[in-house]
Order: C-alpha cells, then structure tokens, then sequence
C-alpha cells in the first residue's frame, strides 16, 4: 500500500547545480529525499545577505522542510541544488501517511534531532566566534586544497565577500594559506585548527613576513 501511494504522489526529479529548489515564506510543496547530490540551505537577510544553515546529503533531510510540513506553516529558510542532484519529493498527503509508519517515523525524528543539534553549534557560532575564527574552520576537513570562491564561503558564513576577501589575505601573510583562483591551498593546517579554537598563534604560526605593514592583523572582524 505505501508503494502504492509513493507511485501517485511522489515526483522523481533530475536537477541541476544551482537550481533553486524552494523559498523562503513559501508553502512547502513537499518532503524532498535526495537520491543523489547536495542541496544547500540557508537563510537571507533584508540586505540581500545569506546564511548557510546546513546542506543536505544523500540519505539525510531537510529540517526546513520537515519543520514546515509537522507545523503546517511557510518555510523558514530557501534551498538550491550545489551539485546535480536526484530526488523524490513526497507530496504533503503521502509525507502525513509515511509518518504513520513507525520505521519512517523513527529516521525523520533521528535525523531531525541531529539536524537540530548542528544547529545549535552554528548559533553558538554566529554568536560567539570572531569571523576569522569561523573562517578557518570553514577551511578545514576538505583535504589539502578547497576548491571555492571568495563569495561561496562569505554565504557560507553569512558575511560579505569583502571581508573574507581580506582575511584570507591575512592567513596567506602569515603562511597559514596559498590563494589561487578559486582555489585555497591549506599550508599550515595545524595553525588554521588553533586559530579556530581560538588558542594564541606559536612562532611557527606568523613566520613569513615581519614588516611592520605587513604583520597579520589580529584584530578581530565583525
């Protein structure tokens, strides 16, 4: 029977990086499962400014659009596609009667309550992390070279391009990164780890260039 249901009101979609899947203070048209890809959600300001929220991978889900569906109320936050994606949407209808199931019950619930907890170590973030600091920890746990923009990691971080574009320098000063074109290459990442955590830089940290007009500024961005 839930085949069935899943058959009538469920939609298969193919698409592609960069599509806007849905929006802010819109209904929510139904339950996305990704099947493949990456959807990337987040939360704009009045002033045209964004803040990611989180991103959704293959076999997770999407807070906003669970929170929406439960409470019956527009969406919170918007959500594009980063990758080419594959994903079944459930219609509200067939999303109510899946929840009837226990085992379905059981993952939204699960995940939601991870989603949940991830959330609250981004407030935490936001609100008391330097931006510099959150900078670094947006450079780590990709690999020796990130292949972004400037502009993709102020979204990233909710700020604007300007001041990513300016510590970005200051971490290439002081040997902790190459910058290329599009490209970040993580030289010291050891030092970029105790810059996040807020700990003091070592010697090592700041060993490239001591002019005057050319030391790492430490004061924090906001």
């Amino acid at each position: 029977m839930l085949g069935d249901l899943l058959a009538r009101q469920a939609h298969h979609l193919h698409v592609p990086a960069g599509q806007h899947l849905f929006d802010e203070g819109s209904p929510c048209a139904g339950f996305p499962l990704l099947l493949d890809g990456e959807v990337r959600v987040a939360r704009g300001s009045p002033g045209g400014r964004s803040l990611e929220l989180y991103r959704v991978g293959v076999g997770e889900l999407c807070v906003a659009s669970t929170a929406s569906l439960f409470g019956q109320r527009p969406l919170v936050a918007h959500g594009r596609t980063s990758a080419p994606s594959e994903l079944v949407v459930l219609s509200p209808a067939a999303f109510e009667r899946c929840c009837e199931t226990p085992a379905f019950r059981r993952h939204v619930f699960g995940i939601f309550g991870d989603r949940l907890a991830d959330l609250m170590t981004l407030v935490e973030a936001v609100a008391f992390q330097r931006v510099d600091q959150r900078l670094a920890a947006a450079l780590l746990g990709h690999g020796p070279v990130r292949q972004v923009t400037q502009q993709a990691l102020a979204d990233e971080l909710g700020t604007v391009r300007e001041i990513v574009s300016r510590l970005l320098k200051r971490f290439e000063r002081a040997g902790w990164i190459r910058l290329g074109r599009e490209r970040i290459e993580l030289r010291d990442a050891g030092a970029l780890r105790r810059h996040a955590a807020g700990e003091p830089a070592t010697p090592t940290d700041t060993r490239t260039d001591t002019r005057p007009d050319r030391r790492p500024d430490t004061r924090p961005d906001t």
